[in-house]
């Protein structure tokens, strides 16, 4: 029997947290900083509960040992902040299907753009941005012909079985989707539930990516959306990442950020683009000034 039941929150001394945020850093390279002991005590419970577990000191130890890596996804998903709804600032996917995919028509008719969705939680963004493609087709914004692939990656496995399955409630419809767009992207399946159309669907592959993992083997990208995640990891970590993302962006190539997020620090790799009423970043070549 546990310690703590029901409602109780799991104790957290000052050496445990810091045993635990130095786990979390090196697994999936989040910082959680200081004085966050009553967030991992209310986020960890249930598993503490569900492994009889003691101690936070007891899941630390246990879950950084190789025979246990479903326990170590376990807490990485219920860590990882996954706060995400449609269209989010609106910008980025107006840009997307107004500008840069009916220029990158003109450049490269009949190829279809590389677009890579990172950190994508339970799948809003990558099918906005298939939306936001399908817009630009069905208004012949976009030529004919055109089209993109787009990849969603994500450290939690369960938000991505949950985004793979393209079924939302009414709740998660409200988040920034339009009754226009429910009607015309989703069929409704149940009293409150709705699937994603397979138009939608089909331009999307889900696979699990730790940011902190080599980039390489992702291919080259004509656009990135990498945003509100940059915010969680140290100064250091963010700058790894952004080097890597401009390591897989095609010359030219567009990268969105969220918007508290900047490239500072690396202007020789990213220049402005305006959208108003937000930025992009293109990326440069090396060495360009």
């Amino acid at each position: 029997m546990s310690q703590y039941e029901g409602d109780d929150a799991v104790p957290v001394s000052a050496s445990e947290y810091q045993a635990f945020v130095a786990f979390l850093r090196t697994a999936c390279g989040i910082d959680l900083g200081a004085n966050k002991q009553y967030l991992v005590s209310t986020r960890i419970r249930r598993i503490m509960l569900e492994h009889r577990l003691q101690s936070l000191t007891e899941l630390t130890q246990l879950v950084q040992q190789d025979s246990q890596r479903l326990l170590r996804q376990k807490v990485i998903d219920a860590m990882t902040t996954n706060e995400t709804f449609w269209f989010r600032d609106g910008y980025p996917f107006e840009y997307l299907s107004k500008t840069f995919l009916p220029e990158f028509a003109k450049q490269k008719p009949g190829e279809k753009a590389r677009i890579w969705s990172a950190a994508c939680s339970t799948g809003q963004e990558p099918y906005s941005i298939s939306m936001a493609v399908e817009e630009g087709l069905r208004a012949s914004i976009v030529a004919r012909g055109c089209d993109a692939d787009i990849l969603a990656t994500d450290v939690s496995t369960s938000v991505l079985d949950a985004a793979r399955e393209g079924i939302y409630d009414r709740l998660s419809l409200l988040r920034g989707l339009s009754l226009q767009r429910s009607s015309d992207f989703f069929v409704q399946i149940s009293a409150d539930s709705w699937r994603i159309k397979d138009s939608v669907r089909d331009r999307v592959r889900f696979r699990p990516l730790n940011l902190q993992e080599s980039f390489y083997l992702l291919g080259k990208f004509d656009v990135v959306f990498c945003r509100n995640v940059l915010i969680y990891f140290s100064q250091d970590l963010k700058t790894e990442i952004l080097r890597k993302i401009h390591g897989v962006l095609n010359p030219g190539g567009i990268l969105f950020l969220g918007a508290s997020e900047t490239i500072s620090g690396l202007n020789d790799l990213f220049e402005m683009v305006r959208c108003n009423p937000g930025v992009a970043y293109r990326a440069k070549l090396k060495g360009s000034p």
